[in-house]
């Protein structure tokens, strides 16, 4: 019998599809991706209640390698792509206002914020070389490729402890978050990469330093959209790119704010468990984001595909999806007289 659970995931496509018509279009419906990911969706989610039933062991085997899931997020790859060319191409028009060019970038940072980064940190978490070519390509399309290595060899080793630049501290400030976890992020892969090569008994210089790589990499696609679109368009472009790490390092900053791993002995700490992460089963946020907000079990399981990730009772729960608590962290005294007490809760 056909499964017909992965059309809901067909929600995320209303997003390029209201990115097509802010490139096409001028005014306030150049904002229309962002309205719909920080208005409308907050808005349902306040009457929505939230869904933490799981699958069943049955349902789960059925759907887990379920090529239609694995499809969607493919199909995403070149419409990523596809439309930051046609932004590219729009961007330089000297017809457009001040209010136009700020709506489409905000638009294409979202885009490269969810369909970017969104899809290649779970692309980044598979084994299969195409789909870490996809992970790779996708991140390169907000100039954070470094998070690749950061992210599944650091931030998923080193959540909820100091060494973690991506674990936001108690009482800690979303902007100055933001500054570090770029800064010390970037440092951290680097770091990653030169241990790696040192067990290879190779130079931190060393060609196969992937680091280099990167660097090397988003020069030169910087480079190629200077001289295919123009410099107007380079300097859109690298302003929607900081929109997508933007916004990532505000995920970040929600997901696992003021959470803590207890250390057992002097350099191990406990293991990370569900306990480590702020969940939310909010549905908006979850089709939207391809079930990043369940947050809990993906970093207590990180290779489960997203349409199996499960909700778990002892996990921290936020009070609304993750569109809605992105808007919340950026009033810090709102955002601390939310969470604090939370927190408390669960580090004991």
């Amino acid at each position: 019998m056909m499964n017909f659970r992965w059309l809901k995931y067909l929600t995320i496509l209303t997003l390029p599809a209201l990115a097509w018509v802010s490139f096409n279009h001028t005014g306030w419906l150049t904002f229309l991706p962002v309205i719909e990911a920080f208005v409308l969706i907050p808005l349902i989610e306040l009457f929505i209640p939230a869904d933490d039933s799981n699958l069943s062991e049955e349902e789960e085997q059925k759907i887990a390698n379920h090529p239609l899931y694995d499809f969607l997020v493919y199909l995403l790859f070149p419409v990523q792509l596809g439309l930051l060319v046609y932004f590219l191409l729009g961007i330089s028009n000297p017809e457009l206002t001040t209010l136009d060019l700020i709506g489409r970038t905000a638009s294409m940072g979202l885009l490269c914020g969810v369909l970017g980064i969104n899809l290649a940190h779970e692309l980044g978490h598979r084994n299969t070389w195409h789909e870490q070519f996809m992970a790779k390509t996708l991140l390169l399309t907000s100039l954070y490729m470094h998070f690749f290595i950061e992210h599944n060899r650091g931030h998923h080793r080193n959540v909820g402890t100091p060494e973690d630049p991506s674990t936001a501290k108690k009482g800690e400030v979303l902007y100055l978050f933001i500054i570090r976890s770029v800064i010390y992020s970037f440092i951290s892969a680097w770091k990653i990469e030169e241990k790696r090569l040192n067990r290879k008994k190779l130079t931190v210089w060393h060609l196969s330093n992937e680091m280099l790589q990167f660097i090397v990499i988003e020069i030169l696609a910087i480079a190629a959209i200077y001289f295919l679109f123009g410099l107007t368009a380079m300097w859109f472009f690298i302003a929607a790119a900081v929109v997508g790490f933007v916004l990532l390092e505000t995920v970040q900053y929600i997901e696992h704010y003021g959470l803590a791993r207890k250390k057992i002995t002097e350099k191990r700490y406990e293991d990370t468990n569900p306990a480590h992460s702020w969940n939310s089963n909010h549905l908006m946020g979850r089709l939207v984001l391809f079930e990043l907000s369940r947050h809990s079990d993906h970093h207590y399981q990180p290779h489960r595909k997203y349409q199996i990730l499960k909700s778990h009772k002892n996990s921290p729960q936020m009070p609304t999806g993750y569109p809605g608590m992105m808007l919340l962290s950026t009033i810090p005294p709102l955002w601390f007289w939310l969470m604090d007490k939370k927190v408390d809760v669960f580090n004991g």
